[in-house]
């Protein structure tokens, strides 16, 4: 287990946490209002700023839920939070009902923070990459 440093940025703001034990994804809750018509986009702030350990990378992502009964996503996912960032998470969320507005509430959960290893990595310039059983076999290359 590893630790999550969380700070408030705002009285009201909600702490991350997870909705059931052993969940891999801590709930981001909106601090604030924001109407989405349909097709729009908006930032939504969550009130908290976190220190992702070094070594290590969050990744904010869509609840579900949100996405299957309001057709909310996330434009950039997963958004990323590097361990030298100490700003707010704020989500850029997207009504993908063409229809519809849908208005973020304050106090809703809104996406999820992953917490996971990030290994640093070297860059090895080489003339040929190593061989393997798919090559450079890409979108739609294991059927569809």
């Amino acid at each position: 287990m590893i630790e999550l440093p969380v700070t408030r940025l705002r009285a009201d703001a909600v702490l991350p946490a997870g909705a059931y034990p052993g969940d891999a994804g801590l709930d981001l809750v909106a601090c604030e209002t924001v109407r989405l018509g349909p097709g729009e986009r908006g930032i939504v702030s969550t009130g908290v700023a976190v220190a992702v350990p070094e070594g290590h990378v969050g990744f904010v992502v869509p609840r579900s839920g949100l996405a299957l009964d309001h057709g909310i996503s996330l434009v950039n996912t997963p958004g990323v939070i590097d361990s030298g960032y100490r700003g707010e998470l704020r989500v850029i969320a997207l009504n993908t009902d063409r229809e519809r507005p849908f208005t973020i509430e304050s106090g809703m959960r809104i996406a999820q923070l992953l917490v996971c290893p990030a290994p640093a990595v070297t860059l090895v310039e080489t003339e040929e990459l190593p061989e393997t059983m798919r090559g450079a076999a890409g979108f739609g290359s294991s059927g569809h």
